[in-house]
């Protein structure tokens, strides 16, 4: 099939990537001439494990094009993804005003039946708003063409986006016109040949499992954070409640992980929008803004902990950060923890030295650059580097270099063997056997 994919980010790219390794021609549109460029020499503009080798492969075998000009594209596609931001809004619900501009610009175009695709995290009622901003490009051009609008949410996990994409756990096709089925249809039966993976239902019924879906996840981590909280004022150790209820099958282990909040592009905005939703039905999303709320002060959970160990005023003191990035596998910063952690630390008073594998260029576009000037933050070349004369260790993103480390070096060049395990990657016993004081998330702090 030939497919035409507006906008080269995370989901467009990621998408388009994987369209053409099954077969398909398709064409990447984006308005920024510079990522097109880069990405036409197999420069990426995000990171993520194996894209790059998909995309360069598939460029080179004449499967994946590049262009700004969706005129250009849509002279040989009649499947159209929308793959563009939805960044929040001041109040925190969902801006379309580029889903909007791209919808009016495929009716200027489009001379034949097409599948309009919204791929982009959309709020219920989107596809409406597409098909009559469509329309009404066609009635100006006083043309009659059918087409559909097809709602096709994005399940990606950053850092194992390629295999999700894959081998999806599910396809959900939102969909009222049997055409567009078929050719959905058609056009995923690659992915699906161990077993039918592909769920069909109405357009709305398709934007809104996207929310719930995330929401959900969401609401796990909150949860599990809640009670991590409870558990230290209580003298128990989370992580034995943890392995306790995950062992339930209808609860499960996934996302009960306790931690110093959750963060990237999903999540939050997604939980934000979902609210903003509810409240323009008049309807008051109580769960929701719990699941919010936690989320905000779990990510003030090192700055707690700091104040509890070194006092109010950290002046003087410099602390070794492990991880920028909200998660393992990705250099994505947005509504990182780090971010949080880096901000109390500095009104403290106190200096950092961070490391991250993947996501040091990207701390120098999501931090404030007086922070870099002033010498508040520094970055460092390895981790061990961010422990040369430390006051304290704080794990922020549990990557796998950071589960196993050599303690008995990080010992010699820290100032005070203090580890502050924002992830509960660490035993507390094996931790203190080194000679280290541990703080963990709802765990037995520094037990005898």
């Amino acid at each position: 099939m030939n497919l035409t994919i507006i906008g080269t980010g995370y989901v467009g790219l990621v998408s388009g990537a994987c369209f053409a390794e099954m077969g398909n021609r398709v064409n990447c549109v984006d308005v920024d001439q510079t990522k097109i460029e880069g990405l036409k020499g197999g420069k990426l503009p995000i990171y993520e494990p194996g894209l790059e080798v998909l995309v360069q492969r598939n460029f080179a075998e004449d499967r994946l094009h590049f262009t700004t000009s969706l005129t250009e594209a849509a002279q040989t596609s009649n499947i159209f993804f929308i793959a563009v931001g939805t960044p929040p809004g001041e109040d925190g619900s969902a801006d379309l005003q580029y889903v909007l501009a791209v919808a009016r610009e495929i009716g200027q175009l489009i001379t034949d039946y097409a599948i309009i695709v919204d791929k982009s995290t959309v709020p219920v009622g989107t596809a409406d708003l597409v098909r009559t901003a469509i329309q009404k490009e066609l009635d100006q051009r006083n043309v009659t063409i059918n087409f559909d609008v097809v709602s096709n949410p994005e399940f990606l996990k950053e850092g194992a986006a390629i295999d999700d994409f894959m081998k999806p756990d599910r396809v959900v096709i939102g969909t009222e016109g049997d055409r567009a089925k078929e050719l959905m249809r058609q056009l995923y039966a690659p992915f699906n040949r161990n077993h039918e993976r592909t769920i069909f239902m109405g357009v709305r019924d398709a934007e809104m499992t996207k929310y719930a879906a995330n929401s959900m996840l969401a609401t796990k981590i909150s949860f599990i954070n809640e009670i991590s909280n409870l558990c230290e004022l209580m003298d128990v150790d989370v992580e034995n409640v943890r392995r306790g209820i995950g062992s339930d099958g209808r609860i499960g282990f996934s996302f009960i992980y306790p931690g110093c909040g959750y963060g990237g592009s999903c999540f939050p905005k997604d939980v934000q929008a979902l609210i903003r939703m509810a409240e323009g039905v008049d309807f008051e999303p109580e769960v929701l803004l719990s699941v919010e709320k936690r989320n905000h002060q779990q990510k003030h959970w090192f700055a707690r902990q700091l104040e509890k160990r070194f006092g109010s005023d950290l002046s003087g003191l410099t602390f070794g950060i492990w991880g920028l990035a909200f998660k393992p596998g990705t250099d994505d910063m947005r509504e990182a923890p780090a971010k949080t952690l880096l901000a109390d630390l500095i009104a403290a008073g106190g200096k950092a030295v961070v490391y991250d594998p993947v996501a040091m260029d990207e701390a120098f576009k999501e931090l404030p650059a007086d922070w870099f000037e002033s010498g508040k933050v520094k970055l460092a070349a390895h981790q061990y580097d961010a422990l040369q004369d430390a006051d304290a260790l704080l794990l922020v993103t549990e990557w796998k270099p950071f589960r196993n480390p050599d303690l008995a070096a990080m010992g010699r060049i820290m100032k005070q063997k203090i580890i502050f395990d924002g992830r509960n990657q660490y035993e507390p016993d094996t931790i203190k056997d080194d000679g280290f004081e541990y703080f963990g998330v709802g765990r037995l702090l520094n037990k005898a």
